[in-house]
């Protein structure tokens, strides 16, 4: 992988402001974008702009490309076929939206298994669901040492009651990694769907959901180098069996019966170029498909990722008055995506972002709606953690740039 070369696609990493190349370790909020996706959203706009279901070209094209992104999807998931793929406007609108219709039949004494790991789009909306059914919401901690998931505790509450366990592939603010093959089995066992928040995931693994064989998985392109847009992936048979809240004029045929409106079809050409632009760091020619590319490309992503991981542990044990909550050790980087949080010694966590905002070095301070993991870690209340956050287009040198600042800051 030539990380220059490939930095290169990133008009955000060339530029200059104020006279400095600004660096974003702000990755886990939303990733910069490559000009391949720029190029295939201003292409749309600019020449195909139109709805789907006119008799010319432009809308015929819309088709196209409606269609071409679902396969994208699928590819990126490994979901058996296109039809199974669900856009929205956004991760946490499309769960909502599921949320409705999977809870429709819960009943009183039926209970849900939701996780102090989450991003809370994938906890409130079923705890409101729960709530509207009198169903009982179960909430697994995590455990405090690596910020993995407790999974004796969770284990202890699954029953035959569990409607559904709501869980994140990966932390969006500790980057542990939970194993969710396993979570999916344990489920299943007695009867319960799985709900995978994928959005923090997605951008540094490939995700395969014929092996996890979860119920759903969601996720957003915004965080994997494309625009604003969600999307989730369904099992066939849910997809299809559901009953969605929808408006009397959408058909009832998947998967368009679960959107509503007209979609962002020039996200959804992002989405495909973004796609690509992963596809492309295989290096590999045209005789492999986009699938076995993307397999290759991810585990390119992953060992940079992974240096860039035990660069930063490295490093940081030299800093004691710099708190991580997470996995440190360096036998199990494997376990956890170059997403450090971050406390400090005399300091809250918005100084810290304001003192490197400042030299243009971008990162996030608070709690990232995982309020669940920041109160059992006794953040919450004290403005939370600073989120260092790598992808594969950062660099050992921006890390030590980061570290020369931490040395000016304490």
């Amino acid at each position: 992988m030539n990380l220059t070369q490939l930095r290169r696609q990133f008009p955000a990493l060339m530029q200059q402001v104020a006279g400095k190349s600004p660096i974003f370790l702000d990755g886990p909020g939303g990733s910069q974008v490559p000009q391949p996706v720029l190029s295939a959203m201003s292409a749309y706009l600019g020449y195909y702009n139109s709805n789907l279901g006119g008799a010319f070209f432009s809308s015929e094209k819309t088709v196209e490309l409606m269609a071409d992104a679902r396969q994208a999807a699928a590819d990126l998931l490994n979901s058996p076929s296109r039809d199974q793929i669900v856009f929205g406007a956004n991760m946490t609108s499309l769960t909502f939206s599921f949320s409705r219709a999977i809870s429709r039949d819960w009943q009183a004494g039926d209970e849900i298994i939701v996780t102090n790991a989450d991003h809370f789009s994938n906890v409130s909306s079923w705890q409101q669901a729960a709530e509207d059914k009198g169903a009982k919401v179960n909430t697994v901690l995590i455990n405090e040492a690596d910020c993995s998931l407790d999974l004796a505790h969770f284990t202890s509450l699954l029953s035959t009651k569990t409607k559904l366990v709501a869980v994140t592939y990966a932390s969006n603010t500790t980057g542990s990694i939970n194993d969710i093959k396993r979570i999916v089995e344990m489920a299943h066992r007695v009867g319960a769907l799985v709900y995978v928040d994928a959005v923090h995931y997605a951008p540094h693994e490939l995700i395969d959901v014929q092996a996890l064989d979860c119920d759903f998985l969601a996720c957003s392109a915004y965080k994997f180098f494309g625009p604003h847009l969600g999307m989730v992936y369904g099992k066939r048979e849910h997809l299809e069996e559901f009953r969605p809240y929808k408006v009397e004029p959408a058909k009832d045929v998947i998967p368009g019966r679960w959107e509503t409106g007209t979609q962002s079809f020039e996200a959804l050409a992002g989405l495909i170029a973004a796609v690509d632009y992963i596809a492309d760091i295989s290096e590999l020619d045209g005789s492999y498909s986009r699938r076995d590319k993307l397999a290759s490309a991810f585990a390119k992503t992953k060992q940079h990722e992974m240096a860039l991981s035990e660069y930063f542990l490295t490093r940081l044990v030299n800093y004691p008055k710099i708190k991580l909550f997470g996995i440190d050790d360096l036998d199990r980087l494997a376990e956890r995506t170059p997403t450090f949080a971050l406390t400090f010694v005399g300091l809250e966590p918005r100084q810290v972002s304001e003192f490197l905002g400042k030299q243009h070095v971008c990162v996030w301070d608070g709690n990232f709606y995982a309020q669940g993991l920041c109160k059992q870690l006794g953040v919450l209340d004290t403005g939370g953690v600073v989120r260092i956050g790598c992808m594969h287009y950062n660099t050992i040198e921006e890390l030590d740039k980061l570290f020369d600042l931490f040395d000016e800051l304490i």
